[in-house]
Formats: C-alpha cells, sequence, structure tokens
C-alpha cells in the first residue's frame, strides 16, 4: 500500500494496518521475570532518535525512510518528548477556539455540505509542522522468531510508519495505543524505523481540548516479541451477586496460536495473602472462557479499602513448559443504578473527584511513573477520591495505581470539538463534529472502542466518558451505544447532551453540568429529575478561587441524587524556563510565549502549581471532602 498525504484531510481515514486494539496485560516468559517485572518479550526503543523538522508538509524531507537517503543534516530528538519543547516550532496554549482561527479558514471535512471535503486543507497547511523521526535496532535475541509488533503509547496527531524502507501503516488518535505488526519487514541484523508526525490532521477537530498544543511522540515506543501461543486480549469481569458478598467472576481469552500450536492454560487466583481460591486447567483454544464462577465472602474493592485478587494465567506447550505467564490484579465490587441513584457495592457513590490533566512542569504531558505517585499521594492527604482522565486516555501505570490505590475513575474518550459548537461563548453548531455526520462516526466510535478495549479489566473504572464538550448527535449517541453494548458493569457519563436535550433519552446515565450554580443544581433536584446529578466540573480553581464550596457540599446532604462532582482541576499547566533576565526557573503560562492568540493564565487553574507546590485553595478541598469520604 502506497502512504497518502490525503489522508490528513479526510475523517474517514483514521487508522491504516493498525492491529486490533487489546486489553493492556503485561506477559512475562518466566517466574523470574514476573517477580521482577521485566519482560524479555519487550524491547524499548525510547531515547535518541535522529530527527528533521519541517515548519510545512511541502518543506519536509521527502523519502526519509529509505535505508540509502542522505540523513547528514538531522538533528537528534528525545522519545519521549514534545517536539516543542525540543526547541522547535512555537509552545501554543488556547481553550476553547482553534490555534488557526483569525489566520487560515478551516471547517471540518462534510459539516457544510457533502461537497465540502477540506482537501488539502491539512495536507497542504502551512502551520502544520512535521517532525520526521528515525532510529536504527537490532532484535533482542529473546523476540526474534517471533511476531514483532511495535507500540506506540502516544503520538500527536497523525503519524505515518515505515520499517527498513516499507510502509507500515497510518494512526491518529494522539492518546490512545497504536500496535502495528513489524514482523513482514524485520531483517537479521540492523533494523531502521521511521516515523512521520504530522502536528495537524482531521484529528485536530475532534482534540480541541483545553491545554498547550503539542505534537511529536510523547510517550514510550517499544517493540514487543509475541510467543508461539499468546494471550492476545483478555476481559475480566469481577462482579457481585445481589447479596453483595459473594464474588461473581468471569473470563474470557483470546489466544494467538502459530501453526495451530497446542498445549495447555493454567488459570488461577489468589487472595492478597497468597492463598489459592481458585485453579483449572484448559487445553489451548483460540478462545477460553470461565463464565460466572462464584466465590463466597469475597472481600469488596471500595475506596477506603481497594482490595485487590491477582489472576495469574500459565500458558505451556505441548511438553509443558511454560511459554507465557499473564499476571493481572483484580477487585470484586458492583456498579449499578438503582431509585436513579448511582451505588457502589450497594451503597450511594459520593465523587471528590478532579479533573486531571497529566502534566510536568518541565516536560510537558510527557510524565513519570514519580509523578503519578505523587498525585496519588496528594489525592489522599486532601481527602480525593476520584479522578476524570479529562479528556483523553492516560498513561497505563495511572489505571493501575488507581485500581491499588482505589480511586474512582472516569475514563474519557478523547474527544472534544468545543470549537465547532461554541463561538465568543455563543452555542453555535452550524459545523458541529461529530454530531450527525456519517463521515465522522467510525472516528469516534473507534476512539470508544480503544478506550473500552484497552482498560476495560480495571477495577478502578467505574465509568465511562464519552468525552468533552462536544455538543451532541447521531455519533456520540452511537459511541454511548457502544458501551452499552459491550459492559453491563458500568455506567456511561457525557455533559454535552444538556446542549441538545434532543438526545437526554440516549447519551448519558447521569445528569452532568459544568459550573452550574447550587440553587439551579437544587432546582434540578427538586423537580423529579430523570437522572442523578454529578458536576463534571466545577469550582474552576483559577487565581483567589474555590469559594462556596459549602454550598456545593450541602447538596450531598441534602438530596440523595446529587453524586458529588470533579474540581477543575488538579494541576496547572505552565512550563518552567529560565528567566532571561534573573536567570532563575520560572513557570509561564499560555499568552507568555508570544503565542497568539491565546488564553493565557487560563491555563493556570488547578489546585497545584505546575511544579505540584499545593495552592492555598487545596485546603478548603481537603476540609469539605473529608466530610463526606466512601
Amino acid at each position: 500500500m502506497k502512504p497518502e498525504l490525503s489522508w490528513l484531510d479526510d475523517p474517514e481515514t483514521f487508522r491504516v494496518n493498525q492491529l486490533p486494539v487489546h486489553s493492556d496485560h503485561h506477559f512475562y516468559q518466566s517466574e523470574t521475570d514476573l517477580n521482577a517485572g521485566q519482560s524479555q518479550f519487550a524491547q524499548s526503543l525510547d531515547g535518541t532518535w535522529q530527527f528533521k523538522f519541517a515548519k510545512q508538509p511541502k518543506e519536509r524531507p521527502i523519502g526519509f525512510y529509505a535505508p540509502d537517503y542522505d540523513r547528514s543534516d538531522f538533528d537528534t530528538i528525545t522519545v519521549p518528548e514534545h517536539i516543542e519543547i525540543a526547541g522547535y516550532g512555537r509552545l501554543k496554549y488556547i481553550n476553547t477556539t482553534y490555534p488557526w482561527e483569525g489566520k487560515d479558514y478551516r471547517r471540518p471535512a462534510y459539516a457544510l455540505g457533502k461537497d465540502q471535503k477540506g482537501e488539502g486543507m491539512f495536507s497542504n497547511g502551512e502551520d502544520n509542522y512535521v517532525g520526521a523521526y528515525l532510529k536504527t535496532f537490532e532484535l533482542n535475541p529473546k523476540l526474534r522468531n517471533k511476531r514483532v509488533v511495535v507500540q506506540f503509547d502516544g503520538v500527536e496527531q497523525a503519524m505515518y510508519l515505515w520499517l527498513n524502507g516499507q510502509f507500515v501503516g497510518y494512526a491518529e488518535d494522539s492518546f490512545s495505543q497504536s500496535e502495528f505488526d513489524l514482523t513482514p519487514y524485520l531483517k537479521d541484523g540492523e533494523n531502521l524505523i521511521a516515523v512521520e508526525v504530522f502536528k495537524r490532521s482531521t484529528a485536530a477537530f475532534i482534540e480541541d481540548q483545553d491545554m498547550f498544543r503539542f505534537s511529536g511522540i510523547f510517550r514510550s515506543v517499544r517493540l514487543v516479541g509475541e510467543p508461539a501461543i499468546h494471550v492476545q486480549d483478555m476481559r475480566i469481569i469481577g462482579n457481585l451477586a445481589d447479596d453483595y458478598t459473594t464474588g461473581d467472576f468471569s473470563l474470557k481469552l483470546k489466544l494467538n496460536r502459530q501453526s495451530n500450536a497446542k498445549g495447555s492454560v493454567q488459570i488461577g487466583i489468589t487472595d492478597d495473602d497468597g492463598q489459592s481460591l481458585f485453579d483449572t486447567q484448559k487445553p489451548v483454544n483460540d478462545d477460553i472462557e470461565i463464565n460466572h464462577q462464584t466465590f463466597p465472602n469475597v472481600h469488596l474493592w471500595q475506596h477506603t479499602d481497594p482490595y485487590l485478587y491477582q489472576l495469574k494465567i500459565t500458558v505451556l506447550d505441548e511438553q509443558g513448559q511454560v511459554v507465557e505467564i499473564v499476571p493481572y490484579q483484580f477487585g470484586f465490587r458492583r456498579v449499578e443504578m438503582k431509585n436513579k441513584i448511582m451505588l457502589l457495592n450497594g451503597k450511594r457513590i459520593i465523587l471528590n473527584g478532579v479533573n486531571r490533566h497529566e502534566w510536568n512542569a518541565k516536560s510537558g504531558r510527557v510524565i513519570s511513573v514519580a509523578d503519578m505517585k505523587q498525585d496519588l499521594k496528594t489525592f489522599e492527604e486532601n481527602n480525593i477520591n476520584a479522578v476524570r482522565t479529562c479528556h483523553y486516555p492516560d498513561r497505563d501505570e495511572w489505571y493501575y495505581l488507581c485500581d491499588q490505590a482505589g480511586v474512582y475513575m472516569m475514563a474519557e474518550n478523547n474527544l472534544e470539538s468545543h470549537g465547532t459548537w461554541q463561538k465568543m461563548g455563543a452555542v453555535e453548531p452550524s459545523y458541529n463534529v461529530p454530531g450527525s455526520l456519517p463521515e465522522w462516526r467510525e472516528a469516534v466510535v473507534d476512539r470508544a472502542r480503544s478506550n473500552f478495549e484497552r482498560f476495560k479489566n480495571h477495577t478502578a473504572i467505574l465509568f465511562w466518558s464519552l468525552g468533552n464538550e462536544a455538543y451532541a448527535g447521531d455519533d456520540i449517541a452511537a459511541m454511548n451505544a457502544f458501551y452499552k453494548d459491550h459492559d453491563n458493569t458500568r455506567l456511561v457519563h457525557y455533559e454535552g447532551v444538556c446542549r441538545n436535550r434532543v438526545y437526554e433519552d440516549r447519551i448519558s446515565d447521569m445528569e452532568s453540568m459544568m459550573y452550574d450554580p447550587p440553587k439551579e443544581i437544587a432546582k434540578y433536584l427538586d423537580n423529579d429529575p430523570k437522572k442523578p446529578f454529578v458536576d463534571c466540573e466545577f469550582m474552576h480553581d483559577m487565581g483567589n478561587s474555590l469559594g462556596g464550596m459549602s454550598s456545593y457540599n450541602d447538596l450531598i446532604d441534602k438530596y440523595p441524587m446529587y453524586q458529588g462532582g470533579f474540581i477543575w482541576d488538579f494541576i496547572d499547566q505552565a512550563i518552567e524556563v529560565k528567566d532571561e533576565v534573573t536567570g532563575q526557573p520560572v513557570l509561564r503560562y499560555g499568552g507568555d510565549f508570544d503565542d497568539r492568540h491565546s488564553d493565557y493564565e487560563f491555563s493556570g487553574d488547578g489546585l497545584l502549581f505546575a511544579d505540584r507546590t499545593p495552592k492555598p485553595a487545596l485546603q478548603e478541598v481537603k476540609y469539605y471532602y473529608g466530610k463526606h469520604i466512601n
């Protein structure tokens, strides 16, 4: 297949030759590897890559991916890293408006008519930065003679991939993992992987989040070698029976087998003390299922006691030798709606939540596990029990850590199209996407699919969220239907239906609003509402704010259908630079980088400064959130 630059302009082309999304489980070759937490099946490609920056597509190095291309004038860049943080292009922060408004006329393809295809909009865009990345590698011995895939955990915003000069595939969706099969293109000895990253594509219309607009390979890249019998996908359900004490466990495995390989699969479950609770062995097959296995008197998972059981899957070949070990921790818990109240384990859920962008003052959205652990420590110290992954999927590690910490998750899709329906504060959806446009539907449903399939096994996820501030239409209703068709163990959230009430019976299990005054919430709850109420964003901690939190807190005791919310937001988006005059490190916000137009200090509305120093407002949060912990 020949790659086409026109894919950047086409909302119906968003994945080419990508492998299907699967669960985020890790797999190991031996007990030794498992205990060490180091998989010999994985080979990191993080580190130094060759790099060439172009200000626009027509200036990019054509054919740079060919092994014999002269790259003597290429620079180097670190992976993962934002291109802008590395010193190329311009740093820019903006909230709702698209970065090009007032400079380049762009309207989403098909939004103003079937004949309005937007050809050349991004493929010829003079503001469309391009980064050409290259790295050479030799396969680790443990990966040889296996199916080898490459995993990109995050690339913003559109990427083309080659190996040894051969085109492999294309991907959008900046915050979801993109995986490609490299096996047909690998060779003995040195291999050359090449990635061309474009800052903008049609995805720019539906990735209009309130944030700094970056580009590049900003999350890790790795090679993964799959053994002859491999657990490709798994679905774990740890539910509860109606008595709320009996565990109801189900498991579905999908296996990839080379040459119809035979063997067996051992499935075991142990408690936190290592006591075996379940053990069975099944012959290798393409699909393996355990349905509704009961466990009496299980230890429930909840915020105040996030108890996890250990599932271990061991794949054996015909000779009984270990081929692969797959571990996964899960909890038993039940999420449901009864009498229009959201319940966890039969008790009303109260969300003492925050919205959390991934952020590090020095590296932007390139964050570390240490950053995540520090955030969870702040959660614990300040009675925060819930997080909304605003407004995209986070790094995999965050979901595991929330499982372990008992943090209730609203797991959000990578979707926001704010600038297509709200102009200067007015609701004006004349060219809203995705809306009800069939040409955009598969792109957004695919984002729902990616979010679900990747993170479906995490106990901490109580709610799927369809995205943020994208209005409402048939396409978002299709996303809602996808979750309902695939998962009856969680609830679905979406705020934007409040802008288009035609869809309120087809979208979202809860009434979700932003910054609604307490008196308006009370008015809603006093009038026999259809759904419980959640503040998906409230308080807006900007400047000397967060006053009046008691008025929201009082609603919790008065109205069972008021179930808390998520403060906007957890951490400032600001970048640490060296001051030109003093030489001291300083934090700079939107507009401080000569970025025009910009929403300026609006990027600074967190409970923490960007360097994770707490603001005084956090004391208020700790006090009021401490009144309702569950």
